[in-house]
């Protein structure tokens, strides 16, 4: 895990972490999920991999979860308490930059509910769903600072942007570096 950047935005700690998701000692991270909350690729799939056949089983009792919105089961075997599943958007399907800012947003809230202090998220929607990095990068930074301006009293102390690819660990930087100056 590499901390390529750490800021203070109105009390929040942000951080950018070129590292494993599934490695963070966060209280809560949020998958890039689907749909039907079947973890076989991607973020999903590395999540479930390392926490266990639980986090599939809780998600299968839920079931299906819209674009845009946000639930949560325990984290297994992993650092977190919770694994928060965010379902972006596919790349194609029409309003992507609405429903991505959804997702972020729904994920922040239910890590609001859960009272959690700390957050690790990574590039939603910009892997196997197609969502071009840099606008994604761009759209998921703006709505987690809108996030924190809207919520002076949000319990989140520390948000972590962490990716396991250099290329979108550097987008985040730079985007990150030129807002919180």
């Amino acid at each position: 895990m590499e901390v390529l950047l750490e800021r203070s935005y109105k009390g929040v700690t942000i951080k950018v972490i070129h590292g494993d998701i599934t490695d963070e000692d966060t209280e809560a991270i949020v998958n890039a999920a689907n749909s039907s909350l079947k973890h076989g690729g991607g973020v999903a799939g590395a999540i479930v991999r390392k926490g266990g056949t639980v986090i599939q089983e809780e998600s299968d009792k839920i079931g299906y979860v819209p674009v845009g919105k946000a639930v949560y089961t325990s984290a297994g075997n992993l650092k977190a308490k919770y694994v928060i599943h965010t379902v972006g958007p596919v790349w194609g399907e029409g309003n992507e930059e609405e429903k991505l800012r959804s997702a972020i947003r729904s994920a922040l809230e239910v890590a609001e509910e859960l009272k959690v202090k700390s957050v690790a998220l990574p590039a939603v929607s910009t892997g196997i769903f197609g969502y071009p990095k840099e606008s994604g990068v761009k759209v998921i930074t703006d709505e987690v600072l809108k996030y924190i301006d809207n919520n002076p009293e949000t319990c989140l102390k520390e948000i972590h942007f962490t990716n396991i690819d250099k290329l979108t660990s550097e987008l985040f930087y730079g985007e990150l570096l030129r807002r919180l100056r």
